[in-house]
């Protein structure tokens, strides 16, 4: 079997969300979002390890909010940077030598499960990554804006567009190279480093309970997520 690491970045602050503290922090039913995000990675029995990346500042907190839960496969908590690239970049390069394949998961998607998990790795290595994504199911329009006023530019097909997820699983060397090649810029996930690099990624098909907490409605979601979940194990 090959060695996975996990790398489970977490710095956001809670700016969106009106909050002081790292979003990973806050808590849903009394628990911090990211312990429920490494419950899951933490007893997946592909994952050898797990490096979380944290705001410096609230370091300690997290490494003592982690500890008390006595995860067995939190190798380290560690600083991140200014942006999220940077952050998975540092982990990058903390993770063992034995590492083969990585999976980055936002520490903010608390309801992935060990099946969704699976999927995304077993896709992976096949070629050189997968990620997760769902179809987009709206209407999409791009737009422009006009004297402070917002205006339909056109309304874009919505048949190839998918809305994509955490977990991303991609082999060590490659994520690692692409991350040093494009240090100096800034993209929204790691799956776009590798494409530009022109490797195909794998799309699988996540789930549309796997949600990023990042606005206020998030959390009473989430809240209402946890109890479906408890009664019905989705």
């Amino acid at each position: 079997m090959s060695f996975i690491s996990a790398v489970i970045p977490a710095g956001g602050y809670g700016l969106r969300l009106g909050k002081r503290i790292p979003k990973a922090l806050l808590k849903i039913d009394n628990k911090p979002i990211i312990i429920y995000t490494l419950e899951v990675i933490d007893i997946h029995p592909q994952i050898d390890e797990i490096v979380v990346v944290v705001p410096s500042d609230y370091e300690e907190l997290f490494k003592e909010k982690i500890k008390s839960f006595n995860f067995k496969k939190v190798k380290a908590v560690i600083k991140g940077g200014l942006t999220r690239q940077e952050s998975v970049r540092r982990a990058l390069i903390n993770l063992s030598y034995d590492s083969e394949w990585v999976l980055i998961h936002d520490g903010v998607r608390p309801f992935i499960n060990l099946k969704l998990i699976s999927k995304v790795i077993q896709e992976a290595k096949k070629g050189e990554g997968a990620v997760l994504g769902i179809p987009i199911d709206s209407t999409v329009k791009r737009i422009k804006e006009n004297k402070n006023r917002l205006f339909i530019e056109r309304t874009v097909k919505r048949d190839k567009l998918w809305q994509i997820q955490t977990p991303q699983v991609f082999k060590k060397e490659l994520i690692l190279e692409a991350h040093r090649r494009f240090k100096d810029r800034s993209f929204t996930d790691d799956a776009v480093l590798l494409e530009k690099l022109g490797y195909k990624i794998a799309v699988v098909e996540g789930s549309y309970f796997n949600i990023k907490i990042t606005y206020p409605q998030d959390l009473v979601l989430a809240k209402y997520i946890l109890r479906l979940k408890k009664i019905y194990g989705i």
